[in-house]
């Protein structure tokens, strides 16, 4: 059995393009990562970057279309998944 942890940080819906985690909140996720790795339960894992550095591709009628981010009706983004 495989699961996917998610995570949703607070205030990333509206961080700038460029935004780093705190070195205490790195160092704390990089021990996480190394205890499930030791477990042997750590198949991938990644950040991603914020909604204002990102777009949306919709395609209607076989045309794409691309709006840019950050996007107004954005309450709760992934900011990494394990």
């Amino acid at each position: 059995m495989r699961f996917m942890m998610l995570m949703i940080p607070g205030g990333y819906a509206t961080a700038a393009p460029d935004v780093r985690p705190e070195a205490e909140a790195v160092a704390t996720m990089m021990k996480y990562n190394e205890e499930l790795k030791r477990a042997g339960v750590l198949l991938g894992l990644d950040g991603l970057h914020p909604p204002s550095s990102g777009a949306r591709v919709s395609f209607k009628g076989g045309k794409a279309t691309v709006t840019d981010g950050p996007f107004a009706e954005v309450k709760e983004v992934l900011g990494g998944y394990w």
